[in-house]
């Protein structure tokens, strides 16, 4: 099972109620200044020079250059990548931190800052009466216009807005006059769990109940969606559903595992197995607290299984593939799997992994796939870790390498919507009657 371990290893506390953080990150908090003073040292290393990786691009006749070769790069619009400002350097891993890459995503865990960000909570209640909660910016319905572009959030495995790498990209979209919210499944973040039933990496239900929402309330805004590791496969499953019925205007995946079965297998191995018993862990603190749910669970249903897990595969075993009916755990590994859904998509996506995730595999990347796909594209970063990206400008205690492009890519599909927008006006008015023009001016506004 794929999992977004930032958010497990590392569990911060929200300015509205959340829980407080344990003695152990209370105290790498204290240790801050000193790691700080350390790496502003590291950074002046030469070992921070850029490691070069084949890329995609120059290997493929008449596609536009990028600035350097420092990234892997592929897809149909990889030339729209080359006008990006924070593409313009090359990919600098921070030294030290960048020379395993279980150092990198467990350094980024731990040791990276949380801005610190009121919240309002909403709750919603789903068909099947099981909850998830939005956490949105705490004001920003008075602030904003009610046309301002909307982003979603989908956290990693047991992650939710309480996690560093959220609030970083939080911050960021909100700075630039973005309404953000933060899309928490049931049980994470403190979200309730009022049925016997969590969620899974092949449920889109939830997601499609909140995209559905958020549409809802803000007609008039053009809506994005961005998701790290389970968030991302799920995010890109739930696009593939919606082929060109899809609602969003874009989307990101970052940390995708795209392919279960390669992941599973991965997660098993050498130090992966820390990952493994971390996330297992995670799973059981949110299964005990709400296990009263579960004590007359019939049919194949493993409770102590789950409740016992020593592994993800354990949990899932136990109960998470019997939730969504899956005949076994490879079943729903091999059938949950996003890297099916990118020939389907049919709205911009961006997707950018690190060659050495230990829990996203680069050889799970479709990557054919998202080169046939002129809606999709990608980029691999050298080093990265999971959910690590400790380089640029804000390395190491920022926010990650990836902040950056993704608002900017963001940025570049709303003002391609907005364009595209103005120009369907102006043209609907140069077809319209002149007896029409009051009618015309009323339905512009509505």
């Amino acid at each position: 099972s794929e999992a977004g371990v930032q958010a497990q290893l590392h569990r911060n506390p929200m300015t509205a109620a959340v829980p407080t953080p344990s003695p152990f990150v209370a105290s790498t908090r204290r240790f801050a200044p000193r790691l700080r003073s350390l790496f502003s040292t590291a950074a002046m290393s030469p070992s921070s020079s850029a490691i070069p990786v084949s890329s995609a691009v120059a290997g493929e006749e008449g596609a536009p250059p990028l600035p350097h070769s420092t990234l892997e790069v592929a897809g149909a619009r990889r030339g729209l990548l080359s006008g990006f400002a924070s593409l313009r350097a090359p990919y600098r891993a921070f030294p030290v931190l960048a020379s395993n890459r279980h150092v990198e995503t467990i350094f980024a865990a731990f040791a990276r800052s949380l801005p610190d960000v009121r919240l309002r909570r909403e709750c919603l209640r789903a068909p099947d009466d099981g909850a998830v909660t939005l956490d949105w910016v705490s004001g920003d319905d008075r602030a904003l216009p009610r046309d301002a572009p909307v982003l979603i959030l989908l956290p990693g495995l047991t992650g939710g807005s309480d996690d560093t790498y959220v609030r970083h990209m939080l911050l960021r979209a909100r700075n630039k006059g973005w309404r953000v919210v933060v899309f928490n499944s049931r049980g994470c973040a403190d979200s309730p769990v009022t049925t016997p039933k969590f969620y899974s990496a092949s449920f889109t239900g939830d997601l499609r109940q909140v995209v559905d929402h958020v549409r809802g309330r803000y007609p008039q805004a053009n809506l994005y969606a961005a998701g790290w590791s389970l968030g991302a496969n799920i995010l890109v499953r739930y696009l593939g559903e919606e082929t060109d019925k899809c609602p969003l205007s874009g989307a990101v995946s970052l940390c995708n595992p795209f392919n279960l079965v390669i992941a599973d297998e991965d997660f098993h191995k050498g130090f992966n197995n820390i990952y493994d018993k971390a996330l297992a862990r995670a799973l059981r603190t949110i299964f005990k607290k709400h296990a009263l749910l579960f004590e007359e669970m019939e049919g194949e249903y493993d409770i102590p299984k789950a409740a016992n897990a020593r592994t993800v595969r354990d949990f899932d075993e136990g109960l998470t593939r019997v939730s969504f009916g899956f005949k076994s755990v490879d079943d729903y590994y091999s059938n949950s799997s996003s890297s099916d859904s990118i020939k389907n998509v049919c709205i911009p996506l961006l997707c950018i992994q690190a060659d050495n995730d230990p829990i996203a595999p680069s050889r799970g990347i479709p990557r054919e796939d998202i080169k046939a796909n002129p809606n999709c594209l990608l980029i691999v970063t050298p080093q990265g870790g999971h959910l690590g990206w400790v380089a640029g400008d804000e390395a190491p205690f920022g926010c990650p390498w990836t902040d950056p492009i993704v608002m900017e890519y963001l940025e570049y599909l709303q003002n391609e919507k907005n364009s595209s927008n103005k120009n369907n006006i102006s043209y609907e008015q140069q077809n319209v009657p002149q007896t029409s023009a009051s009618h015309l001016t009323v339905h512009v506004q509505s």
